[in-house]
């Protein structure tokens, strides 16, 4: 591994940060002008994930979109950021079916569940179709074996990047929580790649995290604006790509520091389909209000900021799960290094976050017997 001074400096970038105010500005004419296409990019107040008290603009997606393509337009044509926009381009060509499907269900309502999750699939055998990476690896026996196979490779590739895609959809529930996440993700991301010397990987999760936090400007914590499905699955198929590129790219950087990084959603995602499907006996895609994050809203924000209106109350929970979330990210930073570490922590998260929905739902660490 190479040893890199980390500079500070480095997150004053120009590109990161003009893709972060074109993120900003679109924002704030979506919200501004919503009279005009409220008919079509409303997210009504009805249903039993909805939070919000006021129908509300769900197309932020395209801001993320404009604010990443922006990043990737003013960054330096020289030779030094060759890599670096290559990465940038395979994600914006890539990402096309996965924000376009989900973009498609914000505006018409009518695009199920199944269609997004092949769109985004799609999306990730597009991302290999591009630049030849898929996952070769993740430090299994047997399984590293089968992945030799180059369509073995590509459509475990193509499951894995719907799996987080969708997993990021499920955990947007409340102002800030899935963008902040990202952010916090998009940090883990961005400083391995710097330590391991992959300053390409880096500075693209840094122009990727800059539209992001444009969006959250807006979005957290009174929820002007919302991410939708287009800006979920967008930003998700990101996230999933950065996850495979990192090992990929990297052979000292195992992929279980991409998993451990990606943790809290994968978990809520896996958790979700063994509690809807086995426990509770419903399809997987039907919608219900025991998610980790609509707990927390229920046991602690409701109660702690009682006070505040509920559009407020909603952002506030979202802190409680942003500190969740950093703790598998700060552990992959301090354990990238050793696979068994990392491995080890992600079964740790694993068991945490059972206890810790334990706790909320049932009021004890242990969830109790069914009969």
């Amino acid at each position: 591994m190479n040893s890199i001074i980390f500079s500070v400096q480095e997150l004053f970038r120009y590109d990161a940060f003009l893709a972060g105010f074109a993120s900003f500005i679109t924002c704030v004419l979506l919200v501004t002008t919503k009279k005009w296409h409220g008919s079509l990019s409303m997210d009504t107040t009805d249903g039993l994930q909805k939070f919000h008290t006021n129908p509300t603009p769900r197309i932020g997606g395209i801001a993320i979109a404009i604010g990443v393509f922006v990043g990737y337009a003013v960054s330096s044509h020289g030779i030094a950021a060759a890599e670096k926009r290559a990465i940038l381009s395979a994600i914006l060509l890539a990402g096309i079916p996965a924000f376009v499907f989900g973009l498609m269900e914000d505006i018409t309502k009518k695009v199920s569940v199944k269609v997004r999750l092949l769109a985004t699939m799609a999306s990730g055998v597009l991302g290999w179709g591009i630049t030849g990476t898929s996952l070769t690896h993740v430090d299994i026996w047997g399984i590293d074996w089968l992945l030799s196979f180059t369509l073995i490779s590509v459509i475990f590739t193509a499951f894995a990047v719907g799996g987080v895609a969708n997993a990021i959809n499920i955990i947007d529930g409340f102002n800030g929580l899935t963008a902040g996440t990202a952010i916090i993700m998009l940090a883990a991301f961005g400083f391995i790649a710097r330590q391991v010397g992959d300053i390409p990987l880096a500075f693209t999760c840094l122009i990727i995290a800059g539209a992001v936090m444009g969006f959250f400007l807006v979005n957290w914590p009174a929820g002007k604006i919302f991410l939708g499905d287009g800006g979920a699955y967008f930003l998700g198929f990101m996230l999933a790509w950065i996850s495979v590129l990192l090992p990929e790219r990297n052979a000292s950087v195992s992929p279980w520091t991409s998993l451990l990084i990606c943790s809290y959603p994968i978990i809520e995602v896996g958790f979700s389909f063994v509690r809807k499907t086995i426990r509770e006996g419903y399809h997987p895609s039907q919608p219900d209000g025991v998610h980790l994050h609509m707990l927390a809203n229920k046991r602690w924000a409701k109660k702690a900021f009682s006070s505040f209106s509920k559009p407020i109350q909603n952002g506030l929970t979202s802190p409680f799960l942003w500190m969740y979330a950093a703790v598998p990210c700060l552990m992959a930073v301090l354990t990238y290094q050793n696979k068994w570490l990392t491995a080890s922590c992600f079964f740790i998260s694993v068991i945490c976050y059972l206890a810790f929905y334990s706790k909320l739902a049932y009021f004890r660490w242990i969830p109790p017997r069914r009969n």
